[in-house]
């Protein structure tokens, strides 16, 4: 979600390495498998790449989904495991543990140890199975968010923000991640960084993902930010731990039949400077001083992830790869965002090649510029994708009952999403709400006030309309008639947008022990009855008078044509971009500013260790991959250039670039001739924190 200082929303060719299909072993070795717990190790350091000419079959195994439950077992130990079962079937989780799983919509899921990359599960019978090809523009991705999980926000964890403003080692205010994990470094007594890792294994879990499944929804869209990656010394971000929680996503998701857009959320420096990405503040990727050079170490991590999720065995889980979050586009341009965009796109296309199956759909954030300025960008684009979030709640407040909205989304996104599947092709609301006010605890940030209150401290003065508490957010006291008014909103919404993603799935307790910002939970309206139990229902719900009746053209969805792009429009978006915006309508040429060279040795992502439990028999492990798909990408890594000086990712967007730029050798970025504004901190040259 969010918008404002504090909120959000308002960013062909063959394969070298295909996989070795895992046979299934009949007998007693598969039989003891079959009831391991597969723990997912990874190693957390970034290593050089390395290419492979082993040639492997790039078959995945599949079957056929059964009612009852798929087993094999041991007749000398008497131990019988389930491979695969539906509704009613009992799972073993990766931690050990058991449940039931309960699912109306004939969804099964598959977890073979000894084939842990067969991808035969379905999650619901009207969704293809992770092994069918699934037809954008006619399947629809029905999806939630798993907001608050790898990438943290107040409004959705606040007991942990809570919590932690407590400790008598917190000084300060903490209002983001970055502020979050310097308080957990200070707080040694309760264990340190290790409780930012404990909420991972605690908020979103395994069976989060069977009941998503349950739900109806076959999509889940996970936030992730650069520090799963790396970080550089002097950035307060726990590294790469998240990546190691990705991963159990990943096998989780595979697990249920659930596909994953994976939305980088959160970049060096900040795309939007809201709490969401990590730091609240500026925002310095494609502006200010430091917008190149963060935009450029922010093309190394898509590349990182786009070799990882092109490997054969992700990339028919992780379907779409949304390549920044909510980036400030009317300050960064349209021009540039688009140039921007462009670099993303080849850096994934690269990785992955063109056409349908090889690599993700590519989503790319309208910035908020309005979707019609999107139309017509990059014609022939293999499988582009937009993405939007339309939230009603970020705007002119209003004491309106719920059942007054109940035709809104109809009227206000319907016609301009089916307008723009026309003139751009594919599009997606990667987030939206039942949200009609900004009513909830930390929705717009810590300490930033509510609008509907009149307190909200940006933009105002704004008026007091009433009490959000009393108004708004008492859940547990709405009547049938205002639960029946919020299912025919989502309904509503839902079906105006066509394909979405809800955020968000789940949204924790304050240290009050309830949730105090209801609107955006979908678990928490199925369990108290305010959401539809099945999103097929919201079809038809604004009797769509302005339909997309068309089909996608073959090239937005890998077919004939996909990826031959014009050179004419190629060499207008052609990288680095001539200039660089500052504030209050000032510039700089992109050549006078830090940037980055591409010489640096290559780095791949570590790949899933599945490991047998002590009581398996010992088979070793299966390690998926090598990180990187592409042998033929060879070319270095963004790196800073040894000669020239940068400043703090976070500077700030007014700040002059450092003088001189460069000293000795050759300079890169040619002679300085900067934009007066405040005297820059010049930093030393980034170094990786391990």
């Amino acid at each position: 979600m969010r918008r404002g200082a504090g909120e959000k929303r308002a960013a062909a060719y063959t394969n070298p390495r295909s996989r070795r299909k895992k046979p299934i072993i009949i007998g007693i070795v598969a039989a003891v498998l079959l009831i391991a717990a597969i723990a997912v190790g990874v190693a957390v350091t970034l290593g050089k790449h390395k290419s492979t000419t082993a040639a492997k079959d790039s078959s995945t195994s599949s079957g056929d989904s059964a009612s009852n439950p798929t087993t094999s077992g041991s007749p000398a130990s008497g131990k019988i495991a389930a491979v695969t079962g539906s509704d009613g079937s009992t799972v073993t989780a990766s931690d050990g543990s058991t449940f039931v799983y309960t699912n109306p919509f004939s969804g099964t899921w598959y977890w073979d140890p000894s084939d842990p990359y067969n991808n035969a599960a379905r999650p619901q019978s009207w969704s293809p199975a992770l092994n069918e090809t699934f037809n954008y523009g006619v399947d629809k991705i029905r999806g939630v968010n798993l907001g608050g999980w790898l990438v943290t926000e107040p409004f959705i964890v606040p007991a942990l923000y809570q919590t932690m403003q407590q400790r008598s080692t917190t000084t300060g205010t903490i209002i983001d991640e970055w502020t979050l994990v310097e308080a957990m470094q200070a707080d040694t007594a309760n264990g340190g960084l290790s409780q930012l890792e404990d909420h991972y294994k605690t908020f979103i879990t395994e069976q989060d993902f069977a009941q998503i499944a349950a739900a109806g929804l076959n999509f889940v869209r996970i936030p992730l930010g650069y520090w799963a990656i790396e970080v550089l010394a002097g950035e307060s971000f726990l590294p790469k731990t998240s990546w190691t929680y990705f991963l159990k996503a990943v096998q989780w998701a595979r697990k249920y039949g659930l596909r994953i857009n994976l939305d980088l959320h959160a970049l060096p420096g900040s795309q939007n400077g809201w709490n969401h990405s990590g730091r609240l503040g500026s925002y310095n990727v494609m502006y200010g001083p430091m917008g190149i050079a963060n935009a450029e170490r922010s093309l190394n991590y898509i590349r990182m992830l786009a070799e990882f999720i092109s490997q054969p065995e992700y990339r028919d889980v992780i379907a779409m790869f949304g390549v920044t979050n909510e980036p400030q586009g009317n300050s960064i341009g349209l021009s540039n965002l688009q140039t921007y965009y462009f670099a993303a796109y080849n850096a994934v296309r690269t990785a992955s090649g063109t056409g349908a199956g090889n690599g993700p759909m590519v989503s790319f954030h309208d910035g908020f510029i309005g979707l019609d300025q999107w139309s017509g960008y990059l014609p022939n684009a293999d499988r582009a994708s937009l993405d939007s979030h339309p939230y009603l709640c970020f705007q002119g407040q209003s004491t309106n009952p719920i059942s007054s909205y109940l035709t809104t989304p109809c009227d206000v996104w319907g016609g301009s999403f089916n307008n723009t599947m026309g003139n751009f092709g594919f599009i997606v609301a990667g987030e939206f709400s039942n949200a009609v006010t900004d009513c909830g605890l930390y929705v717009n940030g810590v300490n930033q006030g509510v609008r509907y209150e009149g307190t909200y401290i940006s933009d105002g003065p704004w008026p007091t309309l009433g009490n959000c508490t009393t108004d708004w957010l008492d859940y547990q006291n709405w009547s049938p008639a205002t639960k029946k008014s919020y299912i025919t909103f989502a309904k509503a919404s839902m079906d105006a947008l066509q394909n979405w993603f809800f955020w968000t799935w789940k949204v924790g307790n304050s240290t009050a022990g309830i949730v105090e910002a209801p609107h955006w939970s979908y678990q928490l309206g199925l369990q108290n009855d305010w959401m539809p139990t099945d999103p097929r229902a919201a079809v038809g719900q604004c009797n769509n008078a302005n339909p997309f009746t068309g089909t996608l053209s073959a090239w937005q969805t890998g077919g004939a044509g996909a990826g031959s792009i014009p050179s004419s429009v190629q060499s207008q978006l052609a990288w680095p971009p001539a200039v660089i915006s500052f504030p209050g309508s000032a510039s700089s040429a992109a050549t006078l500013l830090p940037g980055y060279t591409q010489t640096g040795p290559l780095m791949t992502l570590p790949t899933a260790t599945l490991t047998a439990s002590a009581s398996a028999t010992a088979t070793g492990a299966t390690t998926a991959g090598s990180g990187w798909f592409n042998s033929a990408d060879s070319a270095g890594m963004w790196e800073p250039i040894a000669t020239c000086s940068y400043l703090d990712p976070w500077i700030g967007s007014s700040v002059a670039p450092p003088s001189p730029l460069c000293t000795g050798g050759t300079v890169r970025r040619g002679d300085m001739a900067r934009q007066r504004a405040v005297e820059a901190r010049v930093t030393a040259t980034p170094t990786r924190r391990r």
